[in-house]
């Protein structure tokens, strides 16, 4: 029986491995925000909403797929949740059971892999009876094969034919084996077979012929003898065991594949729940293959700011079809920052086949998404910030492909605002070649203005709105970058 909840034709590996710049985007974007939102000190969920989130996904079908399955979680809340409790059951019952660890002996690993299958059985049959209650309300292609499966596999049946073979394989009245005699009367060819009753009346059984047999009683303390016909018995069961203990693996892989599946839904659904709390919208997202540039956006807002803050935050709109280039200027303390990220953390999140935080959001695919942020002084002080910022930088560009996504924040601002500039657009112009798309927050006016007068038709250039009371109302408009960053409303907010 396969999973196939996270992609449509293989079970998905938790094993897989991380992309090498996680921890600058779990840094840059705070992540950690998000993933303690999802996992509700959850150790499990944590590491699997990580996994899940970090490892994005490249093929629009397949983001396609995860978010129909989602769509059905959303609307199904309490089931998916009932569900998802049945294989955690079942896998803590196993431990308290300190089964899974078979003997190394046939008889022994029988015994074990027959009382394992026992246990399972009542929870395929949980897992049998929400198929039958529910699967009417599932529409998504993932959860309609799911539910079929189990339907069909675990059908009637299957379940009383499983039940009869476990109370058989008890050998409660012994092991009946047949054996030829090979080369020095050893014994070969041990078959296990069937006992098979045959019905009688009382009367029958009382006059009923006797069939003429041999048998030998060993003697209470002859261990040895014991221990001789306890080898016999292995050998006859040896290969029973090895089928019934791999049955037994089979179903607890199984367990183990849905809770690990079904443990991203249920992390999305917890996040969803918060966010309902809160008041804040969520869509799903329309994905463009990668070698287009598409963008637009109704209501984005920081999903980690509002879970930080615990109430609403202020969306933005924008309109960026076509454009390689995102220009972000303005007043200090305007959201600047906090707007780049909301389109770090968006396409993170659409390209794991997740919800967005917005009333609407469409955008193209990203081979792979990356952060260039600054960082605090270098304690050791082994470099300085701008060397630290190009060797940061020079391993970005080792890893880039085509299609990436790259976010700046502040990046360059460690020398002067002519150095800075020259740097940035060099860098800014090479990346554009190749067809990467950037986000670049900056305070160097000779930058971005030396990009607005060349009226290119794949940029665009945003400004963090201030009201003439200084006010910030933390939405990025669009407009022309500005020779002041007003550093001066804060100096004056400050010693007022």
């Amino acid at each position: 029986m396969n999973v196939f909840l996270m992609f449509s034709d293989r079970d998905y590996q938790i094993e897989q491995e991380l992309p090498p710049n996680t921890d600058a985007l779990i840094q840059d974007l705070e992540l950690n925000t998000l993933f303690n939102a999802m996992a509700l000190g959850d150790s499990f969920l944590l590491n699997m909403s990580q996994r899940a989130i970090l490892c994005s996904l490249s093929d629009a079908k397949e983001i396609a797929y995860r978010q129909g399955i989602l769509n059905d979680c959303l609307n199904n809340a309490e089931i998916v949740r009932e569900l998802y409790r049945i294989p955690l059951l079942a896998i803590e019952s196993k431990k308290k059971s300190w089964l899974g660890v078979f003997s190394q002996y046939p008889s022994g690993i029988l015994s074990d892999a027959r009382q394992m299958l026992e246990m399972f059985l009542v929870f395929l049959r949980f897992l049998r009876q929400i198929a039958d209650d529910h699967a009417g309300k599932f529409h998504s292609q993932g959860f309609k094969r799911f539910f079929s499966m189990i339907q069909e596999e675990l059908n009637d049946e299957y379940l009383s034919i499983l039940t009869s073979h476990l109370k058989e394989l008890s050998f409660n009245e012994g092991v009946l084996l047949s054996v030829e005699l090979g080369k020095g009367n050893e014994g070969t060819n041990y078959i296990l077979n069937r006992r098979f009753h045959k019905k009688q009346s009382w009367v029958e059984k009382l006059f009923s012929s006797k069939k003429k047999e041999y048998s030998y009683t060993i003697a209470p303390r002859d261990h040895h003898g014991a221990r001789a016909l306890g080898s016999l018995r292995n050998r006859g069961v040896n290969l029973i065991a090895n089928a019934v203990a791999q049955s037994a693996e089979h179903i607890d892989s199984f367990f183990n594949a849905l809770m690990v599946e079904l443990s991203f839904y249920i992390g999305a659904l917890n996040l969803s729940e918060k966010l309902a709390e809160l008041g804040e919208p969520i869509s799903f997202p329309q994905p463009a293959p990668s070698n287009e540039r598409c963008l637009s956006f109704e209501g984005l807002y920081d999903i980690c700011l509002a879970l930080t803050m615990d109430q609403r935050v202020v969306g933005n709109d924008l309109q960026a079809d076509h454009k390689e280039l995102v220009m972000i200027t303005g007043a200090n303390q305007g959201g600047k920052s906090t707007f780049l990220r909301s389109i770090g953390i968006a396409q993170i999140m659409m390209q794991s086949g997740m919800f967005v935080p917005a009333e609407s959001f469409n955008g193209n695919l990203c081979e792979r998404i990356f952060t260039h942020y600054k960082r605090e002084e270098d304690s050791t002080m082994e470099s300085g910030k701008l060397d630290e910022e190009l060797s940061r930088m020079s391993d970005i560009i080792d890893d880039l492909s085509p299609n990436s996504m790259l976010l700046f924040n502040e990046s360059f601002a460690a020398t002067n605002e002519r150095e800075g500039s020259e740097i940035a657009r060099q860098i800014i112009n090479a990346l554009i070649e190749q067809h990467i798309s950037i986000f670049f927050v900056t305070h160097l006016f000779e930058l971005a203005n030396g990009f607005y007068d060349l009226e290119m038709e794949n940029a665009i250039f945003l400004v963090a709105e201030r009201k003439n009371n200084t006010e910030r109302t933390f939405k990025m408009v669009e407009g022309r970058p500005l020779h002041t960053s007003y550093g001066i409303d804060i100096y004056r907010k400050v010693f007022n």
